[in-house]
Order: C-alpha cells, then structure tokens, then sequence
C-alpha cells in the first residue's frame, strides 16, 4: 500500500499500523543467539503515543521520544551490553525487578537459616577448623554477599561445610604439629595464616575453572566414588567429635596421634575408662535431645511451627543457660568462654599479606575443596532449578563461588565456603525465592559474630560436637541403600572405587583417598573412551533389513563379508585400538572371549563399513584409518563404505583415502554395497 503526502511524493504504508510490539517476528532467531536485532519501533515512542516509520535501507539513526536523534548502532551495543550485563551480574536483574511479594518469604528463609548457622559455624570453626569460632561466622557472613550478586541459583546458600573444613583443620593441625615450639599466640596465627591461604586459593582456582569453562567436570567423579568419600569424612568427623564428647581432648593432645586410624584405636582403648563423666553426659544428652527433636519434626511435617523449629538454636541457647546457672565449667565441662574477634591485626587484609608462606604447602588441600565443594553446590544449584524452574550456569556457578571466596578471604582466617544441599533445601521450603534471604542470613551472622558471642560464654564445647554428630547421622543416611543397590544390579567396578576411597581416606588421609580415587576414575572414563563402539551387522531374515547380530540371534551373515557399523565419531583416542578391535571382531563376533581362544571365524575377504553414526573425524583418526586401510588392502580384503557423511567424506577426500578406494567403493546405502558386491 502506499499513500500520498503532501508534497505529491508516495510513501510506504505499513499494513499493520496498530502494532505494539518493538521486535519483528524475523528477529526471533537472532534473539535465541544473542544477536537480536534492532527493533521496528523505538519502545520509548510506543509508550509515549507516538508513531514513527523507519526509512528501511537508508536510515543510520532513530529518534526518541525526546526528539533526539540517536544512532541505531549506539543503540544496539547499549542493548546487548545490559543483556551481558544482566547475564554476567544476576543481581543486575533481580534487585531492580524484585516484587515485594516475596519479602515475606525471603525474610522467614533468611532468619530460620541464620538460626540453623549460627551454631553450626561455630561448631565447624572451633571443632572442625581446629580455629577460633568467628572463622566459621565470617565464612557464614562474608561469601554470601558476593555469591548472592553474581550466583545464577535463587535457593543456593553458601556457608563453610563439615568436609571441608575438617580438611583446613587437618592441615592447620599439620602445621602446628611441625613446629612443636609454636606458642598459643604463634598457634592461632598460624591456623589464620594457613586458613587464609586456602581460602585464598579455593576462590582463585574457582574463579579459573568457570574462567575456561570446565564446570563440565563433575561428571568425571561416579557418585560410587562420591559415596565412599562422603562416607570416609563422615567417619573421620564422628572420630574427631567422639574425642571431645568423651572429654578425652587433653590426653589426645599428650599422644599426639596423627592419623584417624590411631584415634580410632585411642577412642577404643580410652572411651570406656578415662572418660570424663559430666562431659560424656551433656554431650550424649545433648545429642539425644537433638535427634529426638529432628524425629520429631518428621513425624509433623504438616504442622508448621513445630517443622520449622531450630532445634540447633534452642539446644545452644538451653545449654548455655544451664550451664552458666549449674556453672559446669567448675565440674570440669570445657566452655567456650571469652572469644575475641582474631584476624591476625586488622580485619580486611590482603589474602598473601601474612599466607604466602603457606600457599605452597596447602596448595593439593585447596584444589580438593574446590572440586568437592563444586559439586555439591553444583547438586545443590540444580535440584533447586529444576525444582522452581529456571536454569543455572555451571560456568558461571564457579566464578561466583571462586569471587565468592576471593572476597572472603581479604578477612584473615575466613574459612572456604561452598553450597549445601541440605541448607539450599530448606530455604527453598521456608520461601526464599531470591538472593536477598541469603543476604539476611548474611546479615543476621554478621552481628551475631559481634554483639551475639558473649552470651556464649558458658556454652558446653562438648554440645558444639554433638551438634556436628547430628549432621554426620545424615552423611550415613544413605550408605545401606546405595550397598544394596550396587549389589542388586552387580556393579562390581562402582563398589570397589567405593570401598577403595573409603579405605584410603579412613587409613591414611582424605586426600590421598579422593586424589588416588580420582585418578583411577579418570583412568576408567579414558580406559572406555578409547575404544570404539562397533557391531556387526546381518541380514534379518525374510527382509532386506540389516540389524547387529548381536541383538539379533536369527541375522544371517554373508559368507566371506564382514559388515562393521562404527556407532559414534572418530578421534585420536577411539581410533588408536581400531585395529586390534577390527581384528578381533573378524576373528570372534561379537561375544566376549579370551585371546587364548581358537578362533571362531574365518578371515573376511570383503569389509563393508557402516558409517552413519561418523559425524566427525579428526586428522589423528582419518590417518589411523587410512593406514588400516593400506592393511586390509595389501591382504588382498576387498573394502567398501556405505553411509558416509559430507564432512567426513571432505576429510577423506583430502587424506587421499578416497583415491586409495576408489569413488566406486562408496555407496550411499548399505543394500547397494551389498548389491554391488553380489555382482562381482
């Protein structure tokens, strides 16, 4: 259509003068790859009443509301610059959009998680860390607020962990135990110093892997070899907190015991005669009183303030109270006592400032913490996902962990902190639907680590160990099912990487467990990669079909023809045993059979493959191929190939393997191979 102005001069009518939208229908697929396209109308003009038409063809600029002319181009990089804004930075998009609908929710997540951590991070810094409390607390505070602007999962809670800090607190007790002239003062700058580096360490190489994207890593570890490591830190940390609940802390000390296999035998030796009474009975009634709360609440789900009840706080809070008007302290109970804010000198420091003396020793701890803590944040991120429906972003997942503890550890002694699956949980039932329920809990930490602590003054040390054998009851929870499962359907290789992670964590150490396990893992993945999946291929009786003899028991085979279907691409490594498989399949079919064995088929004169599932090939491949080739051929062994992609066939073409063959030996399907080859 077209119209006239008023200078005689026709213009073009648009169709559909009515519509409101500022993308065309065209630019649909550009928006799905980031490369959307300027809009028909400048959204500013449509909400403002006016109605422009664009010059299509000849116009650089567009006018705004305003009537100022601004270029398209400037536009379209200011568009897709807040779009990468907004990708990179989460909290660029939720805290501009966020409806106060969910503050009620956020508020009641974030304080019920602060009730929960409270506790726990004192236990896991005083217990676990071997360090003062108010390491776990800034670990619970500090992390969380980086972590909430650039983190992709709405649920996750990042907070310092039972597993990981055991393994600061081994290698703290490591250091200390170097150095037997180190005094209490030099003993906690020492521990700050070595929790710093890690710390350090865990967000930079965080911060690297998301950097070159390789959050594709958790799936090198099978959750058999997760299982038995959970499983062998679940025993460690039992052993570690038995000591204490026992009140056997100081003749442990005296021993000086370093692995957990000599504990476990002074927990047996020890336990059951120079145990210190008092200690033995708040600890185990402490514990007692927790389990039959958390029983409890099981059986009320559907009543809510009794499932949302912080049994961790009210144990804390009660036992402080009886302990302080009982004095248990004068009984021989160890209290927490007097807790000041330690940093090493000033509270924001430069993480190599006063650790990179120990950067070096505690290098392999911090790689182990990344890993593990990675992926139970990336489990944790996921479920909540799926479970709320949106997406994460395993990439981005790491760097906001690895900022996350970059940014913690500028507050000396800070320990590493990572997701949680139970704690991202809970939030989500609670009713947090953003970042900002962490951001309170981050909140409510932080002025409990300075206003709350000395209330805490006459709080049990025995009850902060029983608090953690509550979490350890967990860590078993799913042991018995995972054995009986692994044994039901005979996954033998999954049980013994189990078994061994196990063993070797509870014998020697948890890293030489994880790191021995770990390589072994990657030997399996790489020990299956590199060979080929082939079969072989017969005719389905009374068809022309052609279907793999192995699932197919009735397939008739060619006399003297071997047909060989490759099922997946070719690359270096899957093609390096291509010709010790090609034989044994010509030699024995497809059954499984030692090479002591006679052979079960005659050698084939003709070799026919089945090349469709071939998508790729890489230059290693395409020469290992051609030079198995030049073998059959030199044997006199007639060869064809059916089904042969365009890009493979490009690589063929250019490694001389089509000149080898012969244009004749390609086919398009395997019936006219076959025909073919009946002919001749």
């Amino acid at each position: 259509m077209t119209r006239h102005s008023g200078n005689n001069t026709t213009e073009p009518v648009s169709r559909f003068d009515t519509l409101s939208t500022t993308t065309s229908v065209s630019s649909l697929p550009g928006m799905v790859r980031g490369e959307e396209r300027a809009p028909l109308v400048n959204q500013n003009d449509v909400e403002a009443g006016h109605m422009t038409h664009p010059q299509y063809g000849s116009s650089s600029t567009r006018t705004s509301a305003s009537g100022v002319k601004l270029p398209v181009d400037t536009s379209k990089r200011n568009s897709m610059f807040k779009k990468r804004v907004r990708y990179y930075v989460p909290s660029t998009a939720w805290i501009p959009d966020y409806s106060i609908s969910l503050l009620g929710g956020d508020l009641l997540a974030g304080i019920t998680l602060a009730a929960m951590l409270i506790p726990q991070s004192v236990s896991y810094g005083t217990s676990l860390a071997k360090l003062s409390p108010t390491t776990g607390l800034f670990a619970a505070a500090l992390p969380p607020i980086m972590y909430s602007l650039l983190g992709t999962s709405r649920q996750l809670n990042v907070a310092p962990e039972a597993a990981l800090s055991l393994l600061v607190g081994q290698a703290v007790s490591d250091y200390r135990r170097g150095d037997h002239h180190v005094s209490p003062e030099d003993a906690d700058a020492v521990g700050i110093a070595v929790s710093t580096a890690i710390t350090f360490q865990v967000g930079l190489f965080a911060s690297m892997l998301g950097f070159f994207r390789l959050g594709f890593l958790d799936v090198v570890l099978s959750r058999a070899l997760l299982r038995g490591f959970v499983t062998a830190v679940a025993v460690v940390i039992a052993v570690e907190q038995l000591i204490p609940m026992f009140g056997l802390v100081a003749l442990e000390n005296q021993m000086n015991h370093e692995s957990i296999l000599d504990k476990i035998i002074f927990l047996l030796e020890y336990a059951w005669t120079d145990y210190h009474k008092p200690t033995t009975l708040v600890s185990f009634g402490a514990l007692l009183v927790l389990i039959f709360m958390r029983t409890l609440k099981g059986y009320f789900k559907r009543t809510w303030w009794i499932e949302r009840l912080p049994e961790v706080l009210l144990v804390v809070v009660l036992s402080t109270i009886i302990s302080g008007y009982l004095r248990w302290d004068k009984e021989g109970v160890d209290i927490l006592g007097i807790i000041p804010i330690k940093t090493g000198g000033h509270f924001f420091s430069f993480p190599l400032k006063q650790s990179i003396g120990y950067i070096r020793g505690t290098t392999s701890t911090a790689i182990l913490i990344t890993i593990m803590g990675f992926l139970d944040s990336t489990v944790a991120a996921k479920q909540n996902a799926d479970r709320f429906g949106y997406s994460i972003s395993p990439n981005r997942e790491l760097v906001a962990l690895g900022a996350a503890n970059l940014f913690g550890s500028f507050v000396p002694g800070t320990l590493p902190a990572f997701g949680s699956i139970v704690r991202s949980k809970i939030n989500g039932d609670v009713g947090a639907r953003t970042q900002l329920a962490s951001l309170i809990t981050a909140g409510i930490t932080l002025l409990a680590t300075f206003f709350l602590l000395p209330y805490l003054y006459y709080l049990p040390r025995c009850v902060l160990a029983s608090i953690i054998c509550l979490f350890v009851i967990s860590l078993f929870s799913e042991v018995p099912h995972d054995l009986v499962y692994y044994w039901r359907i005979r996954a033998w290789t999954d049980l013994a990487m189990m078994f061994l992670t196990f063993s070797l964590s509870v014998i020697w150490n948890i890293e030489i467990g994880i790191i021995v396990s770990l390589i072994i893992s990657l030997l399996l993945v790489i020990k299956r990669s590199s060979h080929t999946r082939m079969i072989i291929l017969g005719r389905i009786p009374g068809t022309d079909q052609w279907g793999p003899v192995a699932d197919n028991p009735g397939a008739e085979d060619v006399p003297g023809t071997l047909i060989i279907r490759i099922r997946e691409s070719l690359d270096f490594a899957n093609t390096a045993q291509l010709k010790e498989r090609l034989r044994r399949l010509e030699l024995y079919g497809p059954e499984r059979t030692h090479p002591s064995e006679e052979p079960r088929r005659q050698p084939a004169s003709t070799l026919v493959f089945h090349m469709a599932d071939v998508e790729t090939c890489d230059a290693s491949a395409v020469q290992i191929f051609h030079e198995l080739l030049e073998t059959y051929q030199n044997r006199g062994v007639g060869l064809f190939v059916t089904h042969l992609r365009s890009g493979p066939r490009e690589m063929f073409e250019r490694a001389g393997i089509v000149e080898l063959l012969g244009s004749e030996a390609f086919f398009a399907t395997l019936g006219d191979a076959m025909t073919s080859i009946g002919q001749h």
